[in-house]
C-alpha cells in the first residue's frame, strides 16, 4: 500500500515540479523511478530498491506479468488519446514540410539509427531497428515544454508541433510492426509467418478501432449512454477493443487503440471535447505512475551497460548526424531558411511513448531469451533522457545562435470571434500581420476559418491557451468580447505572456457613462463598447482607411469621429505599413507625417463635407 500511494504522489510531484520549471514531465519522472529503483540498491542498507514494480518472492507490485499487463493498458489509453488529437482538416493544413518530416525523416531515423546501433554495439539487425523504430517518436508532451517560452516564427513552432503529434502513432506502429517480425521472425528471416502476422496487425487493428469508434459515436448520437457514465464507458470500450484486437492479432491493439481515437477524433460528436478532457487527465495520471514504474524496474547492471564510450557514439550520432539529416532532407525545396532548418535539427526530443513501449518490448524479448533484448530498454531510456536534457537546456540558447528568436513579438491574439473581431482580422491579415482569433464558440470559429483566418477553440479558463506553442509570436492582446469581465479577465490572465507590446480591452457601459474611470488598456474609444461597435459593424461592414497630412490633420479628424457615432478610429497606418492600435484615451501619436492613414470602422468619411460643416 506504501509503495502505491508513493509512486502516486512522487508522480503528481513530478509533474507539479515540471510545470514549474517548464521542463517535460518525462524527465522528472523518469529521474524519481531511477533514485527509487536500481539507484536505491547502492543507498539502502539492504541493497534492495525502494519501489519494486515486479514480485520477486520477497516483495514488489505486480507478480508475473502483471507489470506487462498494466504497461500495456496505460499505453493504449495514451495513444487513444493522442489520436483523439488528429484531426484531417488541420493535418491537411500543416504544408509538404512535416508530411517529409514523418515520411522520409522517419524513414532516415529507422535506417540511420539502426546501422548506427548494429555496428556501435553490434545487436542484430532484428534488434538494431526495433531500437531505431522506438526513437523515431518525439511526441508533443515533450516538444511543447521546451518550446513554451521560446519566441518563434510561426511556421517553425507549428513544424515541431505537428510533428510531435503525428509521429506519436506512426513510430508506435513501425515499433509495434518490428517486434512481431522479431517474434514471429526465425533467425534473421523474415518468414511468411512473419509476413502472415504482419498482415493480421493491419486487419484486425484497423478493422477493429474502425468499428468500435462508429459503434460508439452511434450510441453517443442516439443518448444510449448517460452523461455521467459517457466518460467511463468510453475508457471500458477503448480496453475492450485493445484486449479484443490483441487476442484476434497479438500486438495488434495498440494500432486498434489510435485508429479508433483518429476515426473519433474527426467525428461530429457532442461531448468529444468533455471526453478528450477526461482522457488528458487520465494520461497524465497513468503517464506519472507508468514511468516512476517502468524506470524503477531497470536494474544496476542494466544501467552497467550504458557505461561505455560506444554510448556516447549512439548518442552522438542520433542527436547530430541523423537528427539534422532527416530534417535536411526533408526541408528540401520548402520555403524555410538555413537557420530555421537548424533549429528544427537541433530539437528532437524523443518521448513518453517511445520508452513506454521500448520497456514493455524489451522485457518480453528478454523473457523469451532473445540474444542482445537487455539492451533495448536503458539504450531507449538513456536517448530519452539525454535528448530531453540536451534540448531542455540548449535550445533557447541555439534559438538566438542560429537567428530563430523573436526579439520582438509582432503577431495579434485576438480573443472573441464575433463579426466585429472578423472584419479587424481579415484587415489586419491583408497589411501582412499574423493575427489570430480564439473564442468558445464553435460558430464563429467556423465562420473565422471559411475567411480565411486563423483560429481555434479555447477556453481562457484552462490552461491549453499558455501550452500553444503557436502563439509563441503573439506581442498584442485584445480583448473583443461582448462580457466585459471576460475581457478583464483575459488582460489580467494573458498580458504578460501575450501582450508585451500593448493589451486592450474595449470599454464597459459603466465606463462609458463615467468617462473619467477610462482604464488606460481601453480599445479605440472611450464611448463604444461591444454593443455599439456591434451596431455599427452591423451598418457599415467594411474598415476604411483615409489618408493623412500631418498631425494636425489627424487631430481634426479625430474631432470630426468623436462627434459621429457612426465612425470608429481604430488604427493609425504609418507609410511604412506598421499599424499602432487607438487607445480609448487617445494618446497623442506625435510623429504623424503625410502619408499615414487613419483606419477606421463604419460608413466612409466624406472629409471635405465634414470640413464644411
Amino acid at each position: 500500500m506504501l509503495e502505491l500511494a508513493g509512486i502516486i504522489i512522487l508522480g503528481i510531484i513530478a509533474q507539479w515540479v515540471a510545470w514549474r520549471l517548464k521542463l517535460p514531465a518525462i524527465l522528472p519522472l523518469i529521474l524519481i523511478g531511477l533514485l527509487v529503483g536500481p539507484i536505491a540498491t547502492l543507498y539502502t542498507e539492504d541493497g534492495s530498491k525502494l519501489i519494486e514494480p515486479i514480485w520477486n518472492g520477497k516483495n514488489g507490485l505486480f507478480p508475473g506479468e502483471g507489470l506487462y499487463y498494466f504497461v500495456s493498458l496505460a499505453i493504449s489509453i495514451i495513444l487513444f488519446e493522442g489520436g483523439l488529437t488528429l484531426k484531417r482538416s488541420e493535418i491537411a493544413n500543416v504544408g509538404p514540410v512535416i508530411t517529409k518530416l514523418i515520411t522520409v525523416g522517419s524513414l532516415v531515423t529507422f535506417f540511420g539509427a539502426g546501422v548506427a546501433a548494429h555496428y556501435i554495439f553490434e545487436l542484430s539487425w532484428q534488434l538494431s531497428f526495433l531500437f531505431s523504430a522506438l526513437i523515431i517518436v518525439t511526441g508533443p508532451t515533450v516538444i511543447t515544454p521546451i518550446l513554451r517560452n521560446i519566441p518563434l516564427k510561426k511556421d517553425v513552432s507549428t513544424v515541431l508541433k505537428w510533428e510531435g503529434i503525428l509521429i506519436d502513432p506512426i513510430g508506435a506502429l513501425v515499433a509495434v510492426l518490428v517486434f512481431e517480425f522479431i517474434s514471429v521472425g526465425q533467425g534473421s528471416q523474415y518468414t511468411q509467418t512473419a509476413m502472415i502476422e504482419f498482415g493480421k496487425i493491419l486487419l484486425f487493428g484497423t478493422t477493429f478501432g474502425f468499428t468500435f469508434a462508429h459503434a460508439l459515436a452511434f450510441a453517443i448520437k442516439k443518448n444510449l449512454i448517460p452523461h455521467y457514465l459517457m466518460n467511463v464507458v468510453s475508457l471500458s470500450v477503448v480496453l475492450l477493443v485493445f484486449v479484443e484486437s490483441d487476442i484476434f492479432a497479438h500486438e495488434s491493439g495498440l494500432l486498434a487503440v489510435v485508429v479508433m481515437g483518429m476515426v473519433l477524433g474527426n467525428m461530429n460528436l457532442p461531448n468529444l471535447k468533455e471526453l478528450l478532457y477526461f482522457k488528458e487527465s487520465l494520461s497524465v495520471l497513468l503517464i506519472s505512475i507508468l514511468f516512476i514504474l517502468l524506470a524503477a524496474n531497470i536494474n544496476i547492471s542494466d544501467l552497467e551497460l550504458l557505461r561505455t564510450w560506444n554510448t556516447a557514439w549512439l548518442f552522438l550520432a542520433v542527436v547530430f548526424l541523423i537528427r539534422p539529416l532527416g530534417v535536411f532532407l526533408s526541408t528540401q525545396g520548402s520555403n524555410l531558411k538555413l537557420k530555421e532548418k537548424l533549429f528544427i535539427g537541433w530539437v528532437g526530443p524523443r518521448g513518453i511513448v517511445a520508452a513506454g513501449i521500448a520497456s514493455l518490448f524489451g522485457s518480453k524479448l528478454l523473457a523469451k531469451g532473445e540474444p542482445g533484448a537487455e539492451y533495448i530498454t536503458p539504450l531507449v531510456f538513456m536517448i530519452v533522457l539525454g535528448t530531453v536534457l540536451f534540448n531542455a537546456t540548449t535550445a533557447r540558447l541555439f534559438a538566438k545562435l542560429v537567428g530563430v528568436f523573436l526579439t520582438k513579438s509582432e503577431g495579434i491574439l485576438i480573443v472573441g470571434a464575433s463579426k466585429i473581431s472578423r472584419l479587424i482580422a481579415s484587415y489586419l491579415k491583408r497589411n501582412n500581420r499574423h493575427v489570430v482569433l480564439i473564442d468558445n464558440n464553435q460558430t464563429n470559429v467556423e465562420k473565422s476559418k471559411r475567411l480565411g483566418l486563423e483560429a481555434f477553440v479555447a477556453d481562457i479558463y484552462s490552461d491549453t491557451l499558455t501550452d500553444n506553442i503557436e502563439l509563441n509570436d503573439m506581442g498584442y492582446l485584445m480583448a473583443l468580447t461582448g462580457n466585459s469581465d471576460i475581457n478583464k479577465y483575459v488582460l489580467k490572465r494573458f498580458s504578460g505572456q501575450f501582450g508585451e507590446n500593448g493589451a486592450f480591452r474595449l470599454v464597459d457601459s459603466d465606463e462609458m457613462t463615467n468617462p473619467e474611470n477610462n482604464p488606460k488598456e481601453g480599445l479605440f474609444s472611450n464611448t463604444d463598447d461591444f454593443i455599439h461597435l456591434t451596431e455599427t459593424v452591423r451598418s457599415y461592414p467594411a474598415v476604411n482607411e483615409i489618408d493623412l497630412r500631418g498631425k494636425e490633420h489627424y487631430d481634426t479628424l479625430m474631432e470630426i469621429t468623436a462627434s459621429d457615432k457612426d465612425i470608429i478610429p481604430i488604427f493609425l497606418k504609418k507609410p511604412n505599413g506598421t499599424l499602432e492600435i487607438i487607445p480609448a484615451l487617445n494618446t497623442a501619436f506625435n510623429d504623424i507625417n503625410e502619408g499615414s492613414k487613419l483606419v477606421y470602422l463604419g460608413k466612409v468619411l466624406d472629409l471635405e463635407k465634414e470640413l464644411s460643416s
